[in-house]
């Protein structure tokens, strides 16, 4: 059992957020700082990477702050949240707790230190697994290329080969075909477009019209692109 003269209580925690946020009460039953580091002295390293799904008012971060101040330590948290105040109380508050907050005798030191803030796009596939309409081509691009090469992709401008080369990797060359208001085919045509010279090529489209004894003379792997083709 964990006695709140140890690990803190909710009104603390309140105390705390409403200096942060220049006495404004943001947030209902925010964990207090010190509940937090309790657990994190328990499962957690100098050197951790801390995962709270659920960020709420912030106050894993804010943990994982004032301990990296206290001890040196390299711990690093990533926060999801997914209300409508992930910036605005979520996000803002580890800006202030990183620059420092309070006036006068409840000043507080900043503890320093850096995050990123990013918010989620559309979504790239649907519930049924079709790839969605409305997603971004070149975030399909990124996912593709990263689900086929595990590392970040980046486009090869100078490249001169067709528009839907994504790029090669351990020498294999990846395209993808896609046209959102049209059927893609994999044929002999779109054959006549590829300028790299690959041992292997991956090519994404809706369909394939290209034989298998052709497919393995070329040594390609065709891949249909996941989307309901009826509807176009």
């Amino acid at each position: 059992m964990w006695q709140y003269e140890e690990v803190g209580h909710t009104d603390e925690a309140t105390k705390i957020l409403k200096t942060i946020f220049e006495g404004k009460a943001t947030f209902d039953t925010p964990k207090p700082c010190r509940l937090i580091e309790k657990v994190l002295r328990i499962a957690t390293d100098e050197n951790s990477v801390i995962l709270d799904s659920f960020a709420g008012s912030g106050t894993t971060a804010h943990t994982v702050l004032n301990m990296n101040k206290a001890d040196g330590g390299n711990r690093k948290f990533i926060l999801i949240e997914m209300m409508n105040y992930a910036e605005s109380i979520t996000a803002e508050r580890v800006r202030r707790v990183i620059d420092g907050y309070g006036k006068e005798s409840k000043k507080v030191e900043g503890t320093g230190g850096d995050f990123s803030f990013y918010e989620l796009g559309e979504r790239l596939l649907l519930e049924n697994g079709d790839l969605n309409p409305n997603a971004d081509v070149e975030k399909i691009r990124d996912y593709i290329w990263y689900m086929e090469t595990k590392t970040r992709y980046e486009e090869n401008s100078a490249s001169e080969d067709n528009a839907y080369y994504l790029s090669t990797y351990n020498d294999v060359a990846y395209y993808f075909y896609y046209e959102k208001e049209m059927l893609t085919t994999l044929d002999r045509d779109f054959l006549t477009t590829i300028k790299t010279k690959a041992d292997e090529y991956v090519i994404y489209a809706d369909m394939c019209a290209l034989s298998d004894e052709l497919l393995k003379k070329y040594n390609i792997t065709f891949k249909k692109i996941p989307r309901d083709i009826a509807k176009l």
